[in-house]
């Protein structure tokens, strides 16, 4: 880039009597440039609308107003050391600084813009995830910026190797500073590529009352929105240090009730065990896949005692609620249809009448 710029430099060495007729000659060159530029970034978007492959597109797209951004300001400067040179006493030794500024800004402005062009057209597929996409665009984000912000530090003549020695210095210092802030940022990406739970998942914490839907996972906090709608700020490094329940991941949805029979009943406790246990088996909502128990599970105090343990296919919220109101309406109906009936507490009062003497 040094040695471009010294030839480039070079070029620019007019007479003082020359500057007007040099600067219309670099405007019409500017302009020359660009209408070129136009022709060839039309016939490449035609070719692109061709092809099937979307990648084509976003890189197009992406270079197209960062390199027209080059072929108007990098001549201007040009123009601009003609106008200094001449009607003023101004130093330009600034300009090759101005020059590498303008080109490194345009290759991140280019990286930025494809990044977020690829994230978008990755997003569009409902088979990636949305969490691992997201952190992906922004680990390449940070990366375009940080090599565009070392070369822009070397085109200005600072050292890399004394930078870095005072970058490793000054981040153990800011490092015991910001350790929180820190703490946040590595909790973000352990949360990245350990990934116990994404945007849209439903999460609770035994630890802390913390329950709802994950809508935004940053470097510093997670959003999570309460079931009640509120907002729930919690900084990164919190996840490191509680356990964290992800029902949205589960496979099944248990059912599990004890229900009740009279003791006037027992002849016939046995019948309504199979016939409960049939119909969860032909029940089109429960999986017959998994543990499945229906039994006589003891003696209560005002009853007799029937588990039922079964679980259901879906694992929707509302869905669930009504497969659980079916199963316990059906059970009722197998109960009454062996004149039975589901017990309440009751008491039995015995009174004993004492001899008369």
């Amino acid at each position: 880039m040094t040695r471009f710029l010294d030839w480039w430099n070079t070029l620019l060495e007019f007479k003082d009597h020359d500057w007007a007729q040099n600067i219309i000659v670099i405007s019409l060159f500017s302009a020359f440039l660009w209408l070129s530029w136009r022709i060839i970034i039309q016939r490449l978007h035609r070719i692109a609308i061709k092809t099937q492959l979307p990648w084509d597109d976003a890189v197009i797209t992406a270079i197209s107003s960062p390199i027209t951004l080059i072929i108007w300001l990098w001549p201007a400067t040009a123009s601009l050391k003609i106008l200094l040179t001449v009607h003023t006493h101004f130093s330009t030794t600034w300009l090759p600084e101005l020059q590498v500024f303008i080109l490194v800004w345009s290759f991140i402005w280019s990286a930025l813009r494809l990044t977020s062009l690829i994230e978008k057209q990755v997003l569009l597929n409902p088979k990636h995830d949305e969490t691992t996409v997201l952190a992906l665009g922004k680990v390449s984000r940070l990366i375009f910026i940080s090599l565009g912000l070392l070369s822009l530090m070397q085109g200005m003549g600072l050292s890399l190797s004394g930078l870095l020695t005072f970058g490793g210095v000054g981040g153990l210092v800011v490092g015991l500073a910001a350790k929180d802030l820190l703490s946040n940022f590595f909790g973000g990406m352990m949360i990245y590529f350990d990934r116990p739970f994404k945007v849209g998942d439903w999460i609770r914490s035994p630890d802390r009352s913390l329950e709802g839907t994950v809508e935004h996972i940053g470097w510093r906090m997670t959003v999570i929105r309460t079931f009640d709608k509120r907002p729930l700020y919690v900084p990164n490094s919190v996840f490191s240090s509680i356990v964290v329940e992800n029902p949205s991941r589960m496979l099944n949805r248990r059912i599990k009730e004890d229900i009740g029979i009279r003791y006037n009943d027992l002849k016939n406790i046995e019948l309504i065990v199979n016939d409960v246990k049939a119909m969860l088996i032909e029940h089109n909502d429960i999986d017959s896949n998994q543990t499945l128990i229906v039994n006589f599970n003891g003696f209560g105090p005002s009853s007799l005692d029937l588990l039922v343990y079964t679980f259901t296919k879906t694992i929707n919220w509302i869905e669930y609620h009504k497969v659980k109101q079916d199963v316990l309406i059906k059970i009722g109906d197998i109960i009454a249809r062996h004149d039975a009936e589901i017990a309440f507490p009751t008491q039995t009062l015995k009174i004993e009448q004492l001899p008369v003497e």
